[in-house]
């Protein structure tokens, strides 16, 4: 740093021996600040600063874009005085006004979410994050604002163009939060950084989606990592960014952190321990689909096994496992010839990040029976649905229920905070619709007593004014019974997803309703957060 001031220096003094007036190394004098002679706003705009000044003399500090205008002003000016002009470099004119106008020291405020009834501490928080934001550099804002997200354990923070402004919100347990409105025109500088670091453009109408990883340091100097994927875009009013927080930890991810009943652990571990199959989970996007294949992999992840992922983006980098960025780049069929190059690797365990297509589905079908251990993702809003769909897309033969080895599908409802929950007796229009829920739980399943139940619902405090504390899961796992096999060899018009399901509870299986009611039953969560997610 001291070379390139040293240089920048000599270039100066050169120009001012060029244009035949004095030079000043300013780094090597003692600052003096005389504010009485010219005001903040004025040494910005003309670009001088005084260097020393008496009731007789002022010798003015000039740049090389200086006008001569401004000279023959400033003489007219102090007429009375003599006035003297020397060049000093762009870094000395910068330094000296940060001595005239110190730089406001910015005060990042952690962020709270409060509860609707607290309207004036809500929109007072707002206020006060929002002045903030608009203080900052677009680094700084994109930084403090993920500090921020982690500290709530936000999943994903919205960013939504509006026609006055731009709304900042926060998903934090499945629900969006208000927390700042930043104006449209810092928000261009916000949006150009982060697409920058995300690699995509802010210019083009098609929808984007891109990943951030990497470290920036706040103002304060406390360094945010930041590991985020980006999709984002345009509205009527701009571009809209939404970023989902990566803020998993590897020694989180553990099947005995996904909440698993015993009767669920039981199952999938029985299903992972077979060398070849496909194991589904399914669910819409944010219901923990990714955490809980993670968590899978992570349990299979050993030194006598091979696992391979195909990923758009990669979420979590995992040691000893070898994942493949897609990105996005690859659709259809060119995504199917990627996974059949994978599977020729001779893995173990494939990870499919997501099925998408026929193409897709056919080759991970085929990977599974054909000594490989298939997992992925699928969208449906059941797992009878996804069975359904997904013998739509790749036909129905005898062997695609031979592959097929499991199908969970799960929604992630709001834990109930111990310490403020308030217990309740349902009324009788509540206790007919959850009787006619318990009714059709699983032969050989025990059933709580429907006249002696006590449900609970949120209550608040000081410091958790919402009642909830984290999600948790409802699930249902289909797993390939003789009866639901059976079922899948019919001709195609005969497979209905209501079949389906039906077949699937007589043999064992819990929908995601009954996991859901029983839950609530048992204290983890409302009634109604699970009557939300599930219907």
């Amino acid at each position: 740093m001291q070379s390139v001031r040293l240089q920048e220096e000599q270039i100066t003094a050169q120009r001012a021996q060029v244009l035949g007036l004095d030079y000043v190394d300013t780094s090597q004098i003692q600052k003096q600040l005389f504010k009485n002679i010219l005001p903040v706003p004025e040494l910005y705009k003309l670009k001088i600063v005084p260097l020393a000044a008496d009731e007789h003399y002022i010798q003015f500090g000039i740049t090389t874009t200086t006008s001569q205008q401004t000279l023959n002003s400033l003489r007219q000016r102090f007429s009375d005085q003599r006035v003297t002009f020397s060049i000093i470099s762009d870094s000395g004119y910068r330094e000296y006004m940060a001595l005239y106008d110190p730089p406001k020291k910015v005060e990042y405020e952690n962020i709270k979410i409060t509860s609707d009834k607290d309207t004036n501490d809500s929109q007072d928080i707002i206020g006060r994050v929002s002045q903030t934001l608009e203080q900052v550099r677009p680094d700084d804002m994109l930084a403090y604002l993920v500090q921020q997200a982690y500290a709530l354990k936000a999943s994903d923070i919205h960013m939504e163009s509006q026609k006055d402004n731009v709304r900042v919100r926060f998903r934090v347990d499945g629900v969006l939060h208000p927390v700042a409105y930043i104006s449209a025109e810092k928000y261009r500088h916000l949006a150009a950084s982060i697409a920058s670091a995300a690699n995509i453009s802010t210019n083009v109408s098609e929808p984007q989606n891109g990943h951030i990883s990497r470290e920036y340091r706040l103002a304060t100097g406390e360094a945010v990592t930041v590991n985020l994927r980006v999709e984002a875009v345009t509205t009527v009013h701009g571009i809209d960014i939404v970023m989902r927080l990566f803020n998993m930890k590897l020694e989180m991810l553990k099947l005995e952190n996904l909440g698993l009943s015993e009767a669920e652990s039981k199952v999938v571990n029985e299903v992972i321990r077979h060398p070849t199959g496909m194991v589904l989970v399914v669910g819409p996007t944010g219901s923990g689909k990714t955490t809980t294949l993670y968590s899978i992999i992570n349990t299979l992840n050993t030194p006598e096994r091979k696992i391979i992922t195909l990923e758009d983006p990669v979420e979590y980098n995992m040691p000893g496992i070898i994942q493949i960025p897609v990105e996005g780049e690859l659709e259809g069929h060119d995504f199917a010839e990627r996974l059949r190059a994978v599977l020729r690797l001779d893995p173990d365990v494939v990870m499919v990040g997501e099925i998408r297509d026929q193409d897709t589905a056919k080759t991970a079908l085929q990977g599974a029976l054909t000594g490989h251990l298939v997992l992925s993702t699928f969208h449906g809003s059941s797992a009878a649905a996804a069975i359904t769909r997904m013998a739509d897309m790749v036909g129905i033969n005898p062997l695609f229920a031979s592959a097929m080895h499991l199908v969970m599908a799960q929604r992630l409802v709001r834990r109930l905070d111990d310490k403020t929950k308030q217990p309740y007796q349902p009324d009788e229009n509540l206790k007919s619709r959850l009787k006619a829920v318990i009714d059709g739980l699983p032969p050989g399943t025990e059933r709580p007593d429907i006249n002696s139940l006590t449900l609970f619902k949120p209550g608040n405090s000081a410091e958790n004014p919402f009642g909830y504390a984290g999600q948790l899961a409802v699930r249902e796992q289909l797993v390939m019974t003789p009866g639901v096999q059976q079922l899948l060899r019919l001709p195609p018009n005969q497979i209905t997803t209501t079949g389906l399901q039906a077949k699937a509870v007589e043999e064992g299986m819990r929908t995601m309703l009954q996991d859901g009611v029983l839950k609530a039953i048992a204290g983890l969560t409302t009634i109604e957060e699970v009557y939300r997610v599930t219907e």
